[in-house]
């Protein structure tokens, strides 16, 4: 009876041993064919571009805009009226300070001029007798004080008519370049009237303004860059020359002017330019192109290029950053990266962590510190 009983108790032992054998056999068997099935249909590497996170120098600055005003500006206008005799200027032309640009008729003037000058030689004969006279007692005191007052008082009037034929002939007040103008001659114009603009363009003002948080940055002496979209590529600099000592309590902005010199006359009054004002000394950052930075509403990511083993595939892994200022093509890093990381810099809309990546980088992303406006 033991002898059965033990040979039972062998034969489901081997039955139990066999049947799992064969579920682990299954096991492994699933297991490897799964794996091969996975690599079989595993999604290809995705071909991104990358650079390497490094630190480059920054130059604090203050950003604005502004605008263009000529140191010296001003319309040209007629000071008494009369008829245009000549026009002695042309439209666009560079003038300097006293040259004459429109000449009125002055012929009444003149001959006014010349019998004053006639009466006033008579008066002054007249005087330097009555002095003869009066020191031998032939005339009163009082016959020599009205020659004399009629000596200066005709002397007087010939100065006005002089003044009068001078404000005949309108100057350029000041060096600078003359606009365009519709006055010819034969023409009337009025006292006022306007004839021309004159600018003054080398150098020029630009004015601007900034919120009250930046009063503390801003310095008389600062180095000023300005941009211009009519000039793409060309930086124009200058210097702080004054700051306005209020705040507009409306706005609470300051008023900033610089002076910019302007050698070639391109930038004129009442033009719109980007201003930057360099302020505090360089600081470096761990810097990177902007393409790189994916933006969400739960935060700022980058994916980072990870890689197992020298032979096996690189992957990637998303990152959280913390980003600083921005400086054309480029963002600074504060927190969340190392120099040295190589960063995904395109193509992150196909990416998720771990994915396989294939590295292309034959064309970049622009990392223009300075970037300008391509025109076709």
């Amino acid at each position: 009876m033991k002898n059965v009983m033990g040979r039972r108790l062998a034969v489901v032992l081997v039955s139990m041993a066999v049947l799992i054998g064969l579920v682990v056999a299954w096991n492994l068997i699933k297991a490897h064919f799964m794996r091969k099935f996975m690599a079989t249909n595993a999604s290809a590497p995705q071909t991104v571009s990358t650079a390497i996170a490094e630190y480059s120098s920054w130059q604090p600055e203050v950003k604005s805009v502004g605008s263009l005003r000529a140191v010296h500006g001003v319309e040209v206008t007629t000071q008494v009226g009369g008829l245009v005799r000549q026009v002695r200027f042309q439209s666009g032309a560079d003038a300097r300070a006293g040259q004459p640009l429109i000449q009125l008729n002055a012929d009444p003037q003149i001959a006014t001029l010349k019998s004053l000058t006639a009466q006033a030689h008579y008066a002054r004969l007249t005087y330097d007798r009555d002095v003869i006279q009066y020191k031998a007692q032939a005339i009163g005191k009082a016959v020599l004080d009205a020659a004399t007052a009629n000596w200066h008082s005709l002397e007087a009037q010939k100065a006005s008519e002089a003044a009068l034929i001078a404000e005949m002939t309108i100057r350029a007040p000041f060096n600078g370049r003359l606009g365009i103008t519709t006055v010819n001659p034969g023409q009337y114009l009025k006292a006022g009237d306007s004839i021309v603009t004159l600018q003054s363009l080398d150098p020029i003002y630009v004015d601007f303004r900034l919120p009250q948080d930046d009063l503390s940055r801003i310095k008389v002496g600062q180095t000023v860059r300005i941009t211009v979209d009519a000039f793409p590529g060309s930086v124009f600099s200058g210097r702080v020359t004054s700051v306005d000592p209020a705040v507009d309590t409306s706005t609470r902005n300051f008023e900033v002017e610089a002076t910019i010199g302007n050698p070639q006359r391109q930038l004129k009054p009442g033009m719109f330019v980007d201003t930057a004002v360099e302020s505090g000394a360089p600081r470096r950052y761990l810097t990177l192109p902007e393409t790189a930075i994916s933006y969400n509403p739960y935060g700022d990511t980058v994916f980072v290029v990870r890689r197992k083993s020298a032979a096996a595939d690189p992957t990637v892994q998303q990152v959280f950053v913390h980003l600083g200022p921005t400086r054309g093509d480029q963002v600074a890093v504060l927190k969340g990266l190392s120099a040295g990381e190589r960063i995904v810099t395109s193509g992150q809309l196909k990416l998720k962590n771990g994915t396989p990546i294939a590295i292309n980088n034959s064309v970049q992303p622009s990392s223009n510190p300075n970037p300008a406006p391509q025109e076709e």
